[in-house]
């Protein structure tokens, strides 16, 4: 268990910031329109903000639905898989950089 918070500690940030992103869009609710919102564009009264709708269209495909995440923007898809990748290539470059460094010191 301690080698494990070990390694945990060890991941890069940039893998914690995708992971925390993405679980954040899991869990909210896409079909929920009284949250704040930092979006310049929602603020100024635009109807879409092709970020808030990437965001949505994240949020649908991990809620199972894929027709709603496809009308919210095209590229959602793509860009959870992209993630998923970049996320998973962080974390494996960061575990065979540690092996590498604890295997030389021995």
């Amino acid at each position: 268990m301690i080698k494990i918070l070990g390694y945990i500690r060890k991941i890069n940030i940039e893998a914690w910031i995708w992971i925390a992103g993405l679980t954040v869009l899991a869990i909210l609710n896409p079909d929920s329109h009284s949250h704040f919102t930092l979006c310049p564009f929602k603020n100024l009264g635009f109807r879409y903000c092709p970020g808030c709708g990437l965001g949505h269209s994240i949020s649908y495909l991990f809620h199972g639905n894929i027709k709603e995440s496809i009308q919210a923007h095209i590229l959602g898809i793509p860009a959870v898989i992209i993630l998923l990748i970049r996320t998973i290539s962080i974390i494996k470059k960061t575990s065979t950089f540690y092996s590498s460094i604890t295997t030389t010191k021995g």
